[in-house]
């Protein structure tokens, strides 16, 4: 797989599809890898040209020592897309991902014909809870998280269904570098985005888990009463909807990004 060097940090990344279709860049949660787009990328690739990439500090990219902050998450990605000489794409983040894609969307609306942000929230959590995550993690590893992840992720229908998925996306987050995970949890502690989102120029659809505990319909509905050009869609799914509910996911992907 390419990778891209950039600013001492080392972008694992790939590609999907034809390159005469339209650009689709994706975006990974906390603690997963570009891996989690499967269903996307069996599905889409015929009508995008799909690009994903593990953000710093996860799956195959490197994890230098942070901690890191949004502005980081964001440049990686117009750093990224510029090294492959692309102008203009679509954008789908989930959670952290969607926090990037806010950055994205005001700093670089130029760059982004329109960005779905999925399962995420203009402020995630607080600062003290990702703070005492980063230190624990730090200090013990990622599998005491690993292990209460899954009610987190997925709905308990879900997880009573599909273990063997839940199984793995829990053995692929102990996996993962402690470093990576905990410097982006520091970047999500102080990561907000609420003063900005008047600003943003940009077609924006913002889905929303309707049984996610993490970032809630209330938090999609902020954002877009808050972002001028943009639309609320719900799924019947927790936090990491794309798995939970891939057909829905890949429709409004379809619907909505073109």
């Amino acid at each position: 797989m390419p990778v891209f060097e950039n600013k001492g940090v080392t972008l694992n990344y790939t590609t999907f599809g034809d390159s005469s279709n339209p650009t689709l860049i994706f975006s990974n949660s906390l603690g997963t890898s570009y891996h989690m787009w499967q269903p996307q990328i069996d599905t889409l690739q015929a009508d995008y040209f799909i690009i994903c990439y593990d953000t710093r500090g996860h799956g195959k990219s490197s994890a230098p020592r942070g901690p890191y902050n949004l502005n980081q998450l964001g440049q990686d990605v117009i750093d990224l897309l510029d090294h492959l000489h692309l102008d203009k794409v679509f954008f789908c983040g989930i959670s952290m991902g969607g926090m990037t894609g806010q950055w994205l969307a005001i700093n670089h609306p130029d760059r982004f014909h329109h960005l779905m942000l999925c399962n995420t929230a203009a402020k995630i959590g607080n600062e003290i809870a990702w703070t005492e995550r980063s230190k624990l993690v730090r200090e013990q590893g990622l599998a005491p998280i690993a292990a209460t992840a899954a009610p987190r992720w997925f709905t308990a229908d879900f997880i009573d269904h599909y273990p063997d998925v839940v199984a793995a996306f829990s053995s692929a987050l102990a996996a993962g570098s402690a470093e990576g995970y905990a410097s982006c949890c520091e970047a999500l502690s102080i990561a907000d985005t609420r003063k900005q989102l008047k600003d943003i120029r940009v077609p924006i659809t913002v889905l929303a888990g309707i049984e996610d505990p993490v970032t809630t319909v209330a938090d999609g509905q902020y954002m877009v009463d808050h972002i001028p050009n943009a639309t609320l869609a719900t799924i019947e799914a927790s936090h990491i909807s794309n798995i939970e509910q891939p057909e829905v996911f890949n429709e409004y992907v379809r619907y909505y990004l073109q």
